[in-house]
């Protein structure tokens, strides 16, 4: 099985992050995606503001209109920080069977290097690396981080993505999608206001955030 993992805060999940799972999941041929919601992000510190319980509801409530999507508490049952070396490495032990195939975003994989055992995180998993419009490489950057460029042996392009091998024989997709450009924290400040989320985030979320009084100055338990 081919699987796709998506993690992140989720605070809240909105229509660029599901965007981005379905372009990818036709564009790999993945048989699912997986959204993966952190506890407390070791780049972020304790900047989320939803629950996790709230986050991961909002998750369940977008994968359940979409059967390639699922979604996991395994960030959330482990000690905090949250760091994707050690989710990487508990996948490819529990699915040995499964092809994993982390996503993330060029803004955050230009950074990476400054991750927990970065160098390992490629052995685990296939990276794809998601291009969009508005998130460019700085221009001093190249494709691969420099101290990693000895652990990649060649790269070709396939299907339009730029693919780079490791010696693990694991893959680096660059991957140009359309997506949808918006960030939690834009959804928040909306949601702040009492403003329409309508088209920002599915209906059920932006349901479940009034419900619940999500990112008011006061939070409903």
């Amino acid at each position: 099985m081919k699987t796709g993992i998506m993690g992140g805060s989720f605070d809240p999940v909105h229509s660029g992050h599901l965007r981005a799972a379905e372009e990818i999941s036709e564009r790999l041929a993945l048989d699912e995606v997986v959204f993966i919601p952190t506890l407390v992000s070791p780049h972020k510190g304790s900047e989320t503001i939803a629950a996790a319980s709230h986050r991961l509801n909002m998750l369940n409530l977008c994968a359940k209109s979409n059967l390639r999507f699922r979604v996991s508490d395994m960030e959330l049952r482990r000690k905090p920080p949250s760091y994707t070396v050690d989710t990487l490495r508990s996948l490819k032990q529990d699915e040995p069977g499964n092809e994993h195939y982390f996503i993330m975003g060029c803004e955050l994989f230009v950074g990476i290097e400054t991750w927990k055992n970065f160098a390992e995180l490629f052995r685990y998993s296939n990276f794809v690396v998601l291009r969009r419009p508005g998130y460019d490489f700085p221009a001093s950057a190249g494709p691969v981080p420099l101290a990693l460029e000895n652990d990649f042996r060649y790269s070709y392009t396939e299907k339009g993505m730029d693919v780079f091998t490791h010696i693990s024989s694991n893959k680096l997709f660059f991957v140009d999608i359309a997506g949808i450009r918006v960030s939690s924290t834009e959804v928040r400040e909306i949601a702040r206001t009492g403003s329409s989320l309508r088209y920002l985030v599915v209906r059920e979320v932006e349901e479940y955030i009034d419900e619940k009084c999500l990112y008011k100055l006061e939070e409903k338990p």
